[in-house]
This record gives C-alpha cells, sequence and structure tokens, in this order.
C-alpha cells in the first residue's frame, strides 16, 4: 500500500496565446504569430495610438497560429494536467479574451471535434479503465470531501437509486441532450503511469457565475415547487483550506458519455445572448470541475480500504470566462449593458488580484490579496495559494478593429506570466502493503473467470505463506548419489522449519482475531448505543447547518440593503451637492444680470436724456428759424406799407435802404414750405406792381402769407419719412439658419434686413443648436452706437461646418451694417422771378423728420 506525501516546488503560471482564423484573407490583420513563443502586434490606420505606438511583441509559453488543431493544443496544455492530477494533485486551465475571440471553443469544440474538456474526460476514463469501484463506494459529504462505504452498502444504495431515477428525470426542468454525438471521435491516449494499487471513482459539477452569483447547473428542479436556479455560496474547507460551493451537486460518472451527458444539460442551461459582436456570446463565467478520487487497495488486492484519512483527490477545473466587452461597440442596453458591466467588474477584480501578487512577489512586500471583490477570485483563490498548478490561454481575434482591446489583454497576460505559485504536490512512498496486489488479483480473477473458479474465492495463500522454493523433478538415478539425498534433507528442514514458524503465526493470528471479535461482541451493544447517539447528533448538526444556511442568507440579503442604502445615501449626497453648487451659480448668475441690467439700465436713461436734449435744441432751433422767417416777411411788409415814398404810379417803388437778404430769405421760404400752386402766387405777389388795385394787392399777400403758413405747416408734417426705393439684401438662401438675438436688443425696424427663409432664433446658443446636422449658417446680432450718437445695427455671418469629432466648427466670413437715415432730397432750382431779382439756390440736408428743413445757416447765394 501507498499513501500520500506531498511536497513544495515553485512555478509561474503558464500563459498560452491562441489565435483565432479569420472569416476571410482580405480582412486585415493588428497581430501575426513572428515564432512559437511570439506574436507581434501592430496598430492599422485607424486606431488613435498608430502615430504613438508602431509594433510591440509580447512572448508567451508557447504560441498558437490560426492552423493549430484541436489536438495539437490538448496534447500541449491539458494532457500533462491530467497525469498530475491522477497522481492527485490540482489543476485549473481558463481560458481569457475579448468576446468572439474563441474561448469556447477552445474549451468545448465542436460534436465531431472536441476541445479541451471533452477530451480531457476521453483520456481520464481510458486511463483508469479496470480502475474503477463500483458506484456509491464513494459518497460526497457534502464539506468537499468523500465517505467511504463497504461494497455490501454500495450495492443497496445503487439499486435504490436505480428505482427513484425514472421519478427523478420527470421532475429535471432541463431535459437530457439528444444522441447527436455519436459520430464524435474520442481522444485515444492513455496514461500508463498510474498507481496500480489503487482504485478511482469520477466525480463531476458544472456551476456558473452570473452577475456575481454562483449557480448549480446540475441541481434538479422539481418544477411543481421552483422554477428557477437557487444562488449557491463558497465556503472554506478548515482541513484542506479548499475553496468550494457549498451544496452543489457532484454526480459520480463511470463513462465518458454519462459526463457529456451532465455538461450538455449545463450548458443548456448556461445564460447565452447574442450582441453586436457574437451571435451566442456567454453571459457568466462557467466552471466545469472534474474530481477524481482514489483509495489504496487491502491486502489482498479486491476491495478499497474504508480508511477516509487514506482518501486522495485530483482536481482538475475548467473554466471559460465570459469575455470582456464594450457596450459602445456591442450596442448592449437594459439587462444585457448590466450583465457586461459585471462581467467586466469581475474579470477586473482578477487582474487586481494578480497584480497585488506579482507586486508583493517582485517588491518583496505583503499585501493582502483582495480575492472577495468577486466570487470568480474567490473560488480561485485556493489555486493561487498554492493547492495547485495554473495555466491560461489567451484567446485572440487578430482583426484590426479589435486593436484597442488587444492591448489591455496582452498587458494582462504579460502580467500574468511574472506570477509565481508555490505548490504542494502528492508525492508517493511504501507503508508496507505488497506492491502490485491490485494486478495480482485482477490477474486471478480474470484466471478464475477462465477456468469456471467462482470469482470470489480465489487462492492466494500461496501468495501470502509459502514453505519455500518447489521440489527438483529429479529421479534417482544412483543410490548411491549421497548429494543428492544431502539436498534433499536439507530442504526438507528448511521446509520442516519454515511450516513451524508459518504455523506459530497462524495460531498466533487465530488467537488475536479471536481475542479481536469477543472485544467486537462485547462492544456491540456499546457501539449500538454509539451509533443512536451519533444518529442524533448527525441530526442536530443537519438541523444546525440549515439555520447557518438560513442566518447566511438573511445576512446576505442584509449586507446587500446595506449596501443598496449606502450608494442612495451617497447618491442623495452628490444630487445635494450638485443643487447646492446649482442654486449658488443660478444666484452668482441672477447677481451678474442685475448689474448688468442696471447698467445697461443706466446706459439707456443717458441715451434716452441725451437724444432728448438733443431733440429738445434742435427743436427750439427750429422754432426759432420760423419765427425769425416770419419776423423777416412781416417786418418787410411794415416797410412797405409804411414807406413814405409809396405812389400809385405804374412803375415800382424801391425802398430807400433795400435789404436783399432778407428778400432772399422770404424767397427761400416761400420755395420750400408753399406748395407749387400757392408758391406762383406768392411770387406775384411780391412783385410789387403799380396800379389802381396796388393797395389791395399788398392786402391780399398779408392775408396769403398768412394762410400759406398754416398751410406750410401741414405740408411739412405730410413729407415722408422714408424712401420707398430701397435695395434688399442678397443674403438669399435655402439654408437653415441660427438667429442669434442676445436678450436687450432693440428692434429698430430697419428697411434693409437679411432675408433667411428657414431660420431659427434663439436668444442664448447652445452647443446643440450648432451640431444638429441640418444647420448650415449662422447669424448674429450686435448692436451699439455710432459716432453720431445713433444705434448701429451689426449682422455678423457665418458658415457652419462639422468636424470630424462629431461637433461642428463656425467660420465668420462676412458682417453687415445696418443704420438709419434720413431720405436725401436735393432742392436745386434755378429760377429767375418777373422782377428780375436774384435767384435763391437751397441745399438741404435733411435729417429724421425733416428737421434741417429751411435752415438759413445751410443756404448759399448763386449768381
Amino acid at each position: 500500500m501507498k499513501t500520500k506525501q506531498k511536497s513544495v516546488v515553485k512555478d509561474q503560471i503558464e500563459v498560452y496565446c491562441r489565435i483565432r482564423p479569420l472569416e476571410s484573407a482580405a480582412e486585415p490583420l493588428c497581430l501575426k504569430a513572428k515564432d512559437k513563443k511570439t506574436v507581434v502586434l501592430f496598430s492599422p490606420e485607424t486606431s488613435q495610438l498608430n502615430k504613438i505606438i508602431k509594433e510591440v511583441h509580447y512572448s508567451f509559453k508557447e504560441v498558437f497560429d490560426a492552423d493549430t488543431s484541436q489536438k495539437e493544443l490538448f496534447d500541449r496544455i491539458s494532457l500533462p494536467f491530467i497525469e498530475d492530477v491522477l497522481q492527485g494533485n490540482n489543476g485549473l486551465i481558463f481560458t481569457y479574451g475579448i468576446t468572439s475571440s474563441g474561448k469556447t471553443y477552445t474549451m468545448t469544440g465542436t460534436h465531431r471535434d472536441g476541445g479541451l474538456l471533452p477530451r480531457s474526460l476521453d483520456v481520464v476514463f481510458s486511463s483508469i479503465k479496470g480502475y474503477q469501484v463500483p458506484k456509491f463506494v464513494f459518497k460526497p459529504d457534502k464539506l468537499n470531501g468523500f465517505d467511504i462505504q463497504s461494497a455490501s452498502d454500495a450495492r443497496v444504495e445503487q439499486q435504490n437509486n436505480s428505482k427513484g431515477i425514472n421519478v427523478n428525470r420527470t421532475m429535471m426542468k432541463t431535459p437530457r441532450r439528444e444522441k447527436t454525438v455519436i459520430d464524435r471521435t474520442p481522444d485515444s491516449t492513455i496514461i500508463s503511469e498510474i498507481p496500480s494499487d489503487v482504485n478511482f471513482a469520477v466525480f463531476v459539477s458544472y456551476v456558473e457565475i452570473y452577475n456575481n452569483y454562483i449557480y448549480d447547473l446540475l441541481e434538479d428542479l422539481d418544477t411543481r415547487k421552483k422554477l428557477n436556479l437557487s444562488s449557491k455560496m463558497l465556503r472554506e474547507n478548515p482541513v484542506t483550506h479548499n475553496m468550494y460551493v457549498f451544496g452543489v451537486t457532484e454526480s459520480e460518472v463511470t463513462t465518458v458519455d454519462e459526463a457529456l451527458d451532465l455538461f450538455y444539460k449545463g450548458q443548456m442551461r448556461r445564460k447565452v445572448s447574442n450582441t453586436a459582436l457574437n451571435a451566442e456570446s456567454s453571459r457568466s463565467h462557467s466552471v466545469f470541475t472534474i474530481r477524481i478520487v482514489q483509495a489504496p487497495l487491502d491486502p489482498q488486492g479486491a476491495e478499497i480500504l474504508t480508511d477516509k484519512s487514506l482518501i486522495q483527490i485530483g482536481q482538475l477545473s475548467l473554466v471559460d470566462l465570459a469575455g470582456s466587452e464594450r457596450s459602445v461597440r456591442t450596442k448592449n442596453t437594459g439587462i444585457k449593458l448590466r450583465e457586461a458591466g459585471n462581467i467586466n467588474a469581475s474579470l477586473m477584480a482578477l487582474r487586481n488580484c494578480i497584480e497585488h501578487l506579482r507586486e508583493s512577489q517582485t517588491l518583496d512586500v505583503t499585501r493582502i490579496i483582495p480575492f472577495r471583490e468577486s466570487k470568480l477570485t474567490h473560488l480561485f483563490k485556493s489555486y493561487f495559494e498554492g493547492e495547485g498548478k495554473i495555466k491560461m490561454i489567451v484567446c485572440v481575434n487578430p482583426h484590426a478593429e479589435y486593436y484597442d482591446e488587444i492591448i489591455h489583454v496582452m498587458k494582462f497576460a504579460e502580467m500574468t506570466q511574472d506570477v509565481v505559485i508555490t505548490r504542494t504536490v502528492a508525492t508517493s512512498t511504501p507503508v508496507g502493503l505488497m506492491p502490485g496486489r491490485g494486478k495480482m488479483y485482477r490477474e486471478a480473477v480474470k484466471k478464475a473467470k477462465e477456468d469456471g473458479v467462482s470469482v470470489f474465492n480465489p487462492v492466494f495463500s500461496p501468495i501470502v505463506y509459502s514453505l519455500g522454493p518447489e521440489f527438483q523433478d529429479n529421479d534417482l538415478l544412483y543410490s548411491e548419489d549421497e548429494l543428492m539425498y544431502s539436498n534433499l534433507i536439507e530442504t526438507l528442514i528448511k521446509r520442516k522449519n519454515q511450516r513451524a514458524i508459518l504455523t506459530a503465526d497462524l495460531e498466533k493470528k487465530q488467537n488475536d482475531f479471536r481475542k479481536c471479535l469477543l472485544d467486537v461482541y462485547a462492544e456491540n451493544g456499546k457501539l449500538k448505543k454509539v451509533e443512536m447517539d451519533l444518529a442524533g447528533r448527525k441530526q442536530q448538526v443537519l438541523n444546525l447547518e440549515k439555520k447557518i444556511y438560513d442566518i447566511t442568507q438573511e445576512k446576505e440579503q442584509f449586507e446587500k440593503l446595506y449596501m443598496n442604502s449606502q450608494s442612495d445615501l451617497k447618491a442623495s449626497k452628490i444630487e445635494a451637492e450638485n443643487l447646492k453648487k446649482l442654486l449658488a451659480d443660478q444666484k452668482k448668475e441672477n447677481e451678474r444680470f442685475k448689474i448688468k441690467m442696471q447698467e445697461k439700465l443706466e446706459m439707456d436713461k443717458d441715451r434716452m436724456r441725451r437724444n432728448m436734449e438733443r431733440r429738445y435744441t434742435e427743436k427750439l432751433a427750429e422754432l426759432e428759424r420760423k419765427v425769425y422767417v416770419k419776423d423777416e416777411v412781416f417786418s418787410h411788409l411794415r416797410e412797405i406799407i409804411n414807406a413814405d415814398d409809396f405812389a400809385w404810379n405804374d412803375e415800382p417803388v424801391i425802398p430807400s435802404k433795400p435789404e436783399p437778404h432778407r428778400m432772399s430769405r422770404a424767397r427761400a421760404f416761400l420755395d420750400v414750405t408753399l406748395p407749387e400752386p400757392r408758391l406762383q402766387k406768392a411770387r406775384s405777389a411780391t412783385n410789387f406792381n403799380t396800379g389802381r388795385n396796388g393797395q389791395q394787392s399788398i392786402k391780399e399777400t398779408a392775408k396769403l402769407f398768412e394762410r400759406d403758413n398754416l398751410m406750410s405747416q401741414d405740408y411739412e408734417k405730410s413729407i415722408p419719412v422714408s424712401n420707398p426705393r430701397h435695395r434688399r439684401s442678397r443674403s438669399n438662401t435655402t439654408e437653415k439658419w441660427i438667429e442669434h438675438k442676445p436678450i436687450g436688443n432693440l428692434d429698430l425696424g430697419t428697411v434693409l434686413q437679411p432675408s433667411m427663409k428657414t431660420k431659427k432664433s434663439v436668444s442664448e446658443l447652445k452647443i446643440r443648436d450648432i451640431t444638429k446636422p441640418d444647420v448650415s449658417r449662422y447669424i448674429l446680432e450686435h448692436q451699439e452706437q455710432d459716432s453720431k450718437g445713433q444705434l448701429e445695427t451689426q449682422l455678423y455671418k457665418a458658415d457652419v461646418i462639422p468636424s470630424a469629432s462629431g461637433g461642428a466648427q463656425v467660420i465668420f466670413n462676412d458682417v453687415e451694417t445696418l443704420q438709419q437715415r434720413s431720405p436725401t432730397r436735393n432742392f436745386n432750382s434755378r429760377k429767375r422771378s418777373n422782377d428780375g431779382l436774384p435767384i435763391i439756390e437751397i441745399e438741404n440736408r435733411c435729417a429724421v423728420g425733416f428737421e434741417n428743413l429751411g435752415n438759413p445757416s445751410k443756404m448759399k447765394k448763386t449768381g
């Protein structure tokens, strides 16, 4: 018999790289294999890092290109692991990469060409064929260990289980897989170097980690009671310190087909969904565990020893990690977006643990590894702490569009290779039982079957007890052959002595057996009492475990509620701070606006005051000019009437002191203010012709001046303010305009205005107004005073050009200035009166409302 001992070794985490083949040879690449251990990553032209990083080399334990078969990958990675597991050691293999990089294909493969998982099952069952114990000899104890029961108890339990198997199948929510793998070609590799004096049993379990919860994919569901899988908890074995899923279903399998049936049953329950990058994207991390239990045989080599301390367990965990993904590329929303966030969070926790391990080893410092941040890292804690060997397969899709994601995968792989795991390796040492007894028992059974002897009654006494070598079959040729007699006598004496020794040993063993049998009978009563007490204690333990489980579930619920409340509290605090800040900003903005409006109000008051003063001054000057003209006219008329030398004759009377400038002003007043018919009458009246009707003409002239003065006021009011002849703006386009008119601008009603058929007016410009795809022009209205104190409007025009980053550029290319001016009327008349007096030419500089009409300061005298 052999027992297992453990030795300590140090080795690095082995990282392999597998490159997925492209669908078409014309697709652009960003990664290729340089040799068997190196890949070259080069940035495509579309990448943002193209100008910074041109080419990077990454090294691995081994690189498998697109032409590598599943068989080659299995022989290089998994086959050495299976040899180690059959010796009682542990191993972990997991695939890592982005979505649609070939992780599930590497782990599972197809029905015809299996991946690592089905090929591992093929090799395990091919290697232990003939060394397996009957079902139910090993029985899981629900605490990551196994109990051993006798062959008879195992047969009874097997019979009971076969009776209820039909009932259990009706309760399973997921049906068994269809027989579609008949054409599957199993892996024919056999490991010959396995212990010959032990028997094996194989157990499998299948779990998934979805949204940071662990679910048993092999759990039997009673559709009448519950429809969904329940989450499981992680626990640590107090003896071996291995992490395990509490309450997980561990099914014993004896063939590859039974194991694959369970695997495909779990695959049908696994969370899979389609995304923009992968039609069947894994939304959870799956862990398929193969546990190989072995125990040494008894001295006869027929059955295993029932000592639980002699059990050795080798465990192989095959993990298919969900792919890291970016929501910008996958276009995920709702539940899929939440799933992607949990996947990325668990992968980030794995990166953090490996980074902490690497820093603690390279910097020689002690750091706490955050295994509890995620259920994934917590489950792998035993492997990273030295309870097994770890291998990672980095799956890469070399398409150029995945370049930015591949960089992060390569950095993680490079960091992982630097981690050294100090692990324990099981070794065997002899302890006293005869080696090769298992092989001899199997040969004896085989021979008994051939001879027709009962299989359960083979004779092994010559193997255990022997009197010595057989007698030589020699004939006595001569009676005088003394040498032959002496040899025969010596042989008989040795056999006699050997018989005496063996007889004494047999009697001793018989006495010991009788004594033990009596002791057994004596303690049989005590044993029954102890068994009853033990049964009660087991029931008490089960009740306590159930209570602990319920308390743990309540604790997790309270912790979850506490975390949610903390998150809500934190969010509420952040929202309150934002509202407070927004309120303060709004208050400052109101203060600034109030100050700005006050300043603008003061400016408007000052401008209005100056305008009123200017208009008052101009109106006063105009009235003074009108009064002056009237005084001049009436003064001249009085001089004519009161002249001493006035005579009623045919010749005109000329005043003694003529004042031609006054006449000029009078004629100017008449020419400007009176309508054309009235103007002719007034001019005829100012000729002062002599005759009998001279006195009457003077009176009529005075009345005419007074009446026409009143008409001139109505005529001044009827003069148009604006010039109807004007030219429209040329800015007439069919594009959509954004008209930016700040608050406070005045609508002056200027005649010339830009023509914009399609426009949107805003008082406060926002970014989304400019970045709309149908906006092509932009105009900004600005008002200020010109040099003469008038309000002037300036229109700044610009083209809106979309930018490459999704924004827009505003390019100003024109400016229009809008001003209000009085229409210009030039009264240039060169006419002579009937009396031959000089002709007055009037230059009119009209302002708004014709305020300079008839201003003497604007008159000039011509020849």
